[in-house]
C-alpha cells in the first residue's frame, strides 16, 4: 500500500479532537499549517504525515490511533472508486491474521497487504479484536460512501428478520456487505451479491463473527441458489433488469426490477418457505405492474405488505406448497404495523390491484368500538407540584461523566440481546418489542436511561437499543435514574444537547422525591402518546364506517371490550411493568 496517505479537514477535527470551525481557525492564523496536496478548493485533502508533524509541533495531538492511520493509508490506497477493493483485502487479512487459513473468503482472492500494512492491522486487531476492528473500518467505509452502499436501516432490517421468523437457512440475494445476514441470528446463512467487493467483506464479517456462511460474488438472476428456508432482500430500487427469467408470475415490466426481484426470491425459497422484501411504495400500485401483483396474489404467495417508513414497503411472500389452499385475506400494516387489517383479496383484484397498505379507507371500521372505550378510560396523573421558595445549585452532565456518576453507553460485542428496544418503545413506555440485537451493539441493563426523540424512561429489562436510541447508566448511589430520565426528555436530541443538561447537586436521598415526580409526568406524557395515536385510527375508521353505513350515530355508552379487544386495543403493547404512583 501507498504511504502517501491523505485526510480531509474532517479527519484533521477527528485527530486534533476539535470542531471542524476549529481546524479553519488554524488554517487562517497558522502561516505554517500544511497546504492541501489533493481534492477541491471547497473540499481539500492533506498529507497525513505533514498534518501529523504540524499537530505534534503545536501540541494538538499526541499519536496518531493506529486504526484511524489504518483508515487513512486504505483510503489513500483506494481513492473513491477503488476503496471497496481495499476494505475488502483488509477483511481478507484479518481472517487470515487470525486464523491462519490460507483459504480464500471467494475463489481467486489471495492478495496480501505488504508488511508494514500487515502490522499496522497486527496492531490494530490486537487493540480491537480482529472482529471489531474489521466493524469500524466497514462503518467507516459505509460512511464514506452510503450512497453508493444504500446499507438497509437497522431497525427496518430488524424488522424484516423479523417477520421472516427463524429458519435454519437464510438467504439474502442481494445482500451487499452483508447487514442482514450479520444481524440474524439463522444457524447458517447463505448470500450473494454481483459486486465481489462487497460479497468478500460479508463474508469477511460473517468469518470474524464465527458464523456459518457461504457467500458468492456473482449475479442473483443467473447463480444456482441454495434452496433456503427463509429469503430476505433489500434489492436496489429503480434499476433496468434483462434477464429473461423464468417469470412464474408474469414478465416484470422492465423498470420495475424490484417485481422481478420477488419473483426470483420465490424461486429460492423451498415450498412454504417465508419471504420477505423491502419494495418501494410505488411498487404497490404502478399500472405497469398490476399482472404480477394480480398472479402474485391469485396464487395465494403475496401475504402482506407492512409499511417500513415513508418510502418503502415490506413484502410479506411464502411460496405456496403442493395443495395449499389460496388464502381469502391480505394482511396490510400501516404506521410501521402498529395498525393491522386484513383486506379480501378478490377486493383487491380490480383494475388497479393496488396492495398499499397506507389507503385508510380499507381499515376496518369494526375496531372503532373498543379504540373508543380505551379513550375513554384514559386517566391522566400528572404529579401535584407546588413554588418551594428555594433553589438548587446543579452540575451539568458533562461533569456527572467525567466524575464516573454517570456513563454514556457504546457498543460492544458480547451475546445477543433478548430484543431490542425502539424510539416508539421508549415513547410509548413499552417493553422492547424489536428482534433480538445483532452480536455488536448497545446494550442496557435494569436502571440504565434510554433517550429518543424527546423521551426518556429508565428500563427494567435488558435489552439491545435500536439506531436513534441512546442508552446512558447512573451511578444509583450518586444519581437517580427517573430524576436523570426527566432532564434527558427536554434536554434535545443531540449528545452535545444532553452533555449540557443539568441536573440538581443533591444527594441522590433528596433527588428521589424529584425523580418519582418526573417519572409520573413521563406516564403521563406516554398516556398521550399512546391516546393520540388511539385517536388518529379512530377518527379514519369512523369516517370509513359512517361513510360506508358499517357504523352509524348512537346514544348508547361505548362498550367495554372483551377480553380479545382489549390485548389488541391500540396496536401496541402496553406500559411496561413499571407501577405509577
Amino acid at each position: 500500500m501507498d504511504d502517501a496517505a491523505t485526510v480531509s479537514a474532517g479527519d484533521i477535527a477527528r485527530l486534533g479532537g476539535v470542531s471542524r470551525a476549529a481546524v479553519s481557525n488554524w488554517r487562517r492564523r497558522h502561516p505554517d499549517f500544511p497546504r492541501p496536496v489533493d481534492g477541491t478548493p471547497a473540499s481539500p485533502r492533506y498529507d497525513l504525515a505533514d498534518v501529523e508533524n504540524w499537530l505534534r509541533r503545536n501540541g494538538k495531538a499526541t499519536e496518531t490511533p493506529a486504526l484511524e492511520r489504518m483508515w487513512q493509508r486504505m483510503r489513500a490506497e483506494g481513492g473513491e472508486l477503488g476503496l471497496g477493493h481495499v476494505v475488502a483485502r483488509a477483511g481478507a487479512l484479518l481472517v487470515w491474521l487470525r486464523d491462519g487459513d490460507d483459504e480464500p473468503l471467494l475463489p481467486g482472492v489471495t492478495e496480501r497487504a505488504d508488511a508494514t500494512f500487515v502490522e499496522l492491522a497486527e496492531h490494530v486487531a490486537g487493540e480491537y479484536g480482529h472482529a471489531e476492528a474489521f466493524e469500524l473500518l466497514h462503518a467507516r467505509w459505509v460512511a464514506a460512501d452510503s450512497r453508493r452502499l444504500r446499507p438497509t436501516p437497522p431497525d427496518v432490517g430488524a424488522r424484516m428478520l423479523e417477520l421472516a421468523g427463524p429458519a435454519e437457512l437464510l438467504l439474502d440475494p442481494a445482500c451487499g456487505t452483508g447487514g442482514l445476514l450479520v444481524a440474524s441470528t439463522a444457524p447458517r446463512v447463505a448470500g450473494i451479491d454481483r459486486a465481489p467487493d462487497r460479497a468478500l467483506v460479508a463474508a469477511a464479517r460473517l468469518r470474524l463473527g464465527r458464523r456459518d456462511a457461504a457467500l458468492s460474488g456473482a449475479d442473483a438472476f443467473d447463480a444456482d441458489l441454495p434452496p433456503a428456508d427463509a429469503v430476505v432482500c433489500d434489492p436496489p430500487f429503480g434499476e433496468r433488469l434483462d434477464s429473461d427469467g423464468p417469470w412464474s408470475y408474469g414478465a416484470p415490466p422492465r423498470g420495475e426490477s424490484e417485481l422481478a426481484w420477488v419473483q426470483r426470491c420465490l424461486r429460492a425459497v423451498r415450498p412454504g418457505g417465508r419471504v420477505v422484501v423491502r419494495m418501494p411504495v410505488a411498487a404497490a400500485s404502478r399500472r405497469g405492474g398490476r399482472h404480477v401483483r394480480a398472479s402474485l396474489l391469485r396464487d395465494g404467495a403475496l401475504c402482506g405488505v407492512v409499511a417500513a417508513g415513508p418510502d418503502a414497503d415490506l413484502w410479506l411472500l411464502r411460496r405456496p406448497a403442493p395443495g395449499d389452499p389460496r388464502p381469502s385475506t391480505l394482511l396490510l400494516a400501516a404506521g410501521g404495523g402498529a395498525d393491522r387489517h386484513r383486506v379480501r383479496v378478490d377486493d383487491l383484484l380490480d383494475d388497479t390491484v393496488d396492495v398499499g397498505p397506507r389507503n385508510p379507507a380499507r381499515l376496518d371500521p369494526d375496531g372503532y368500538p373498543a379504540r373508543a372505550h380505551a379513550l375513554t378510560e384514559l386517566h391522566l396523573r400528572p404529579p401535584p407540584l407546588a413554588p418551594s421558595g428555594r433553589a438548587h445549585s446543579t452540575v451539568s452532565l458533562a461533569a456527572l461523566e467525567k466524575d464516573g456518576a454517570v456513563r454514556h453507553l457504546r457498543a460492544t460485542t458480547g451475546p445477543t440481546p433478548d430484543a431490542t428496544l425502539t424510539a416508539d418503545d421508549v415513547r410509548c413506555a413499552g417493553p422492547a418489542s424489536g428482534p433480538a440485537g445483532p452480536p455488536r451493539c448497545v446494550r442496557v441493563a435494569p436502571g440504565d436511561v434510554v433517550v429518543a426523540d424527546g423521551d426518556a424512561r429508565v428500563v427494567d429489562a435488558p435489552a439491545a437499543l435500536a439506531p436513534g436510541v441512546t442508552g446512558y447508566r447512573p451511578d444509583p448511589r450518586r444519581i437517580d435514574g427517573d430524576l436523570l430520565a426527566g432532564v434527558l426528555a427536554i434536554a434535545g436530541g443531540s449528545r452535545a444537547e444532553h452533555r449540557r443538561a443539568v441536573l440538581p447537586d443533591l444527594p441522590v436521598a433528596d433527588q428521589r422525591p424529584l425523580g418519582e415526580a418526573l417519572r409520573r409526568l413521563a406516564d403521563t406524557r406516554s398516556d398521550l402518546h399512546r391516546a393520540a395515536a388511539d385517536v388518529a385510527a379512530l377518527t379514519v375508521r369512523a369516517v370509513d364506517g359512517l361513510v360506508s353505513g358499517r357504523l352509524s350515530p348512537t346514544q348508547a355508552p361505548v362498550e367495554a371490550p372483551g377480553p380479545t379487544d382489549t390485548a389488541t386495543l391500540a396496536g401496541r403493547p402496553g406500559r411496561s411493568g413499571r407501577t405509577p404512583s
